[in-house]
Formats: structure tokens, sequence, C-alpha cells
């Protein structure tokens, strides 16, 4: 049974006075790093520091943040390409996803991928497919493979409202829902499918409604309230944990650029993209921070001076890693 959640505008009209300071702060600090981190790797594309291309998750923080945040060592991520900060969330070290980016020898793949591509084995995050919604039968398959071994571990799997029109999408759900496998399938809905818009993919209002036809639950978030994710993905999770099957979590949000770097982005109205940049995640849960006396405008720039010089740091790291020997090509390669 799909539930629709209709949230207060306001960040914090949720149950997060359970929540701890510590953990509201951490995730507000994740938050800006990703932002930070995600606007660092435009600057670095733009710059022609690297090659390939680069998709930005800027504006979709809270979504991936929120549901993200909880998991454990052993728990699996499977992103998208657009989720090169999961990486971040699950605890990689930053200078090794600099060096991802630039393609370097001390990346997680020794440069054998393009720049978003990432994934970090010994965290247990995936490399993203690069075929829309493959990454969603990758993290099915793992996550029935860790119910086979009788571990709690769970798997959390992003994609974009695009990768729901796709076949791969519910042939994932579908196996999902008849063996009860540990999954969360997260939709970041940011309205746009590259240049297609969402009402001419669906007339669904909330797409975690195609979670009914595979007999699984479906939750719709505010994907801009922290906390309103949070609350959402902790849930699911722990019903994924228990044994109780997955959860598809829509988190209603938008993407402040285009598909990719060399997208303009022209198919977009200015105003729709002013309207939500109105509604940005993160100086919405600030205020909700301030008026809890948990932040204030100190301890805002130490924040972002401390990450500014973290990512200062990593990207020294990856321009100072040497490239890969070309022969390194033929190299952890099957056949």
């Amino acid at each position: 049974m799909a539930t629709k959640v209709n949230r207060a505008t306001a960040v914090g009209e949720t149950s997060a006075s359970r929540l701890s300071p510590e953990l509201l702060l951490g995730l507000y600090r994740m938050m800006v790093k990703c932002r930070m981190c995600d606007e660092k790797a435009r600057i670095l594309f733009r710059q022609g520091k690297y090659a390939g291309n680069f998709y930005s998750n800027v504006g979709q923080e809270a979504g991936e943040v929120g549901a993200a945040y909880s998991l454990r060592d052993d728990d699996w991520v499977a992103p998208s390409h657009r989720d090169w900060t999961s990486n971040i969330i699950k605890r990689a070290p930053l200078k090794y996803c600099f060096a991802q980016l630039y393609g370097k020898a001390d990346s997680p793949d020794r440069g054998k991928s393009t720049p978003a591509h990432m994934g970090y084995p010994e965290l247990h995050v995936i490399t993203p497919a690069s075929t829309i919604a493959a990454q969603l039968m990758i993290g099915t398959g793992v996550a029935w493979g860790l119910r086979r071994q009788g571990k709690d571990s769970v798997v959390v799997s992003f994609c974009g409202d695009g990768a729901t029109s796709i076949g791969w999408f519910h042939e994932a759900l579908n196996f999902a829902g008849v063996h009860q496998l540990p999954m969360i399938y997260v939709v970041q809905n940011n309205l746009w499918a590259e240049s297609v818009p969402l009402r001419l993919q669906t007339a669904l209002k909330n797409l975690s409604d195609r979670a009914k036809g595979h007999g699984i639950a479906g939750v719709s978030v505010d994907g801009n309230d922290i906390l309103d994710v949070y609350e959402a993905a902790t849930a699911a999770i722990a019903r994924a944990r228990n044994g109780e099957g997955p959860t598809v979590l829509e988190c209603k949000t938008y993407r402040w650029y285009g598909h990719s770097e060399i997208d303009p982005a022209k198919y977009r109205m200015k105003e729709e993209v002013e309207e939500w940049k109105r509604k940005d995640p993160i100086p919405r849960f600030e205020k909700y921070l301030a008026e809890h006396k948990l932040l204030d405008d100190e301890q805002k720039k130490q924040v972002r001076d401390e990450i500014t010089r973290e990512i200062d740091e990593a990207v020294e790291f990856a321009e100072k890693s040497p490239y890969p020997a070309p022969e390194e090509a033929l190299e952890h390669v099957w056949a």
C-alpha cells in the first residue's frame, strides 16, 4: 500500500524532537559538505581540470543525505550517475573522491571509469551503471545475496524520476517484492528526465504509487526537508532490516542545473528554477537549527571553513596523483 505524506512547509514538522543535537548537526554538516563538493566539482570541470562529464546533484542534498546518513558500514548503496556524493555520505575519503573525478591512479578504480561513476568497494558503494535504472537491478541482486547469506544488511538504491518509466525499474521492484528483499528504492523526483518533464512521463501525482503494482510499501515525502526524508528513510531501513520487505521512497525535489555540465537546460523556464531555488534545503534547515538554538552565523562559517580546507587538500592530492599507465587498461578486466 502506497502512502502519500503531505508535510507542512516548515522544516521540522516531524518527530525530530527524538533526534539528538549531534545527529541534527551531523545531517546539516553533511548536506553542506555535499553541496560544496558538488559545486567545486562543477568549477573544476569548467576549468578543464578533468575530462568526461559531471552530473550535479545540487538542490537534491536533503534526499541524498537523509536517505543514506544512517546506514551502517556493512549496508550497501547502489547510486546513479548523479550520486557521486553518496560516496561522501558513506564516509569515503574526500581525496579519493576527487581523484576519481580526475581519473587518477589513486582513484578507487584507478582511472578506469568516467568522473561521476564512482564506487567504493570497502564501504559497499557500487560503481554506477551507465545505463539508466540498471543500478536498481544490481542493487536488488546484492540484496538477494545478503538475504541468502542470512545477513541483516540493507541496500539503498538511488534513481531519478525518469528511471521509474523504464522496465528495469519494475523488474527490480517485482523481484524485491516477491522475495521481500531488504531494499530501499530512493526516487529523486526532480521533475525532469533529462529534458522530458514529468507530466509527459506519467499521469501519476506520486511516483511512490508505482510500488502498489508490486505489492510493496511506497512513501512520498518533501525531498527538500531533510528531517522528512530522514524519518521516512530510517523507518524504511528498519523495516527492511527486520525482514519486512522493500520500500519505494519518493523525494519530491529539484536539480538546480542541467542534466549534466554540458546541458544548458534551456527547456526549463527561469521562473521554475528560481522558485525551486527559494526552497533550497540547506538554508531551510539552517533556519530550523537556529530556531532551536543549535546553529548561529559563527558556527555556519566554521563548518564551511573546515570543509573548504578539506576540499582544498583533496583537490591538491588529486592533482598531484599520477595518471595510470596505459597498460593498466588491460588489468582487472574479465576478458
